[in-house]
């Protein structure tokens, strides 16, 4: 049977051949006033519905909008929140600046740091220095922060891989390496410090086992990783 389709008012006999979905399309985009010249068919047009069996194309297209609308204002919703819990972390980063830039010794900066640590409502923050980046023997009185890098390599392999963050648990071995002092460690955030993460690491601690873990953003822990070392220099030396 052979099929007819109007274009600009003139009836095309199409003979045998099927229109397929990309032939009508096409034939609509080059007649956009189709629509116009057949309204009260276009009205009387039915579309496939889950709940209600069929809807009118007018009321199909009506709630693809709605729904079209309703995912801008939720993405529009989600980048405000974004933004506000962004405007909070970057005031406490540039405090923390301020803050640590007004130490007088290292355990003073220390004591800014953890201050700080606190006040977000973690439980610590440990300071780690790879010993062959940093002189951290005698006449040094902070012998406690040094740590060997190849010891510490296997769990940079395992834990971080090619990254500088690793964010989430870890088991009684590594807590012992990292913090032999520290109790009642849920989470971790710990970040490598420097440009190559080379120089040592900060850690910050939670009691909370679900308070740290991947996939959360790193953005500002990456801004205290680079901005510890040069602070550190002022009463450490760097090899």
């Amino acid at each position: 049977m052979s099929k007819q389709i109007e274009e600009n008012g003139t009836v095309l006999n199409t003979g045998a051949i099927r229109l397929n979905d990309e032939q009508v399309c096409q034939f609509l985009l080059n007649n956009p006033d189709f629509f116009i010249r057949n309204a009260l068919q276009v009205e009387q047009m039915r579309v496939p519905h889950p709940v209600r069996d069929s809807i009118s194309l007018v009321e199909w297209q009506l709630a693809r909008q709605r729904h079209h609308i309703q995912q801008l204002e939720e993405e529009i919703t989600l980048l405000m929140e974004q933004a506000s819990a962004n405007e909070i972390l970057f005031t406490r980063l540039i405090h923390l600046q301020s803050e640590l830039a007004q130490a007088d010794s290292l355990q003073n900066l220390l004591d800014r740091l953890r201050k700080w640590t606190l006040s977000l409502g973690l439980a610590d923050v440990t300071l780690r220095l790879f010993d062959d980046k940093w002189h951290l023997g005698a006449p040094s009185d902070f012998p406690q922060l040094a740590i060997s890098r190849s010891v510490f390599e296997p769990m940079r392999i395992q834990r971080l891989g090619d990254r500088n963050q690793y964010l989430g648990t870890l088991n009684g071995s590594e807590l012992l390496l990292l913090m032999p002092e520290a109790k009642m460690v849920g989470s971790v955030a710990l970040s490598l410090l420097g440009k190559n993460g080379n120089l040592g690491m900060v850690i910050f601690t939670s009691r909370d086992s679900q308070h740290y873990q991947q996939g959360m953003g790193t953005l500002v822990l990456d801004q205290i990783s680079q901005l510890l070392p040069d602070l550190l220099s002022r009463w450490i030396e760097l090899r």
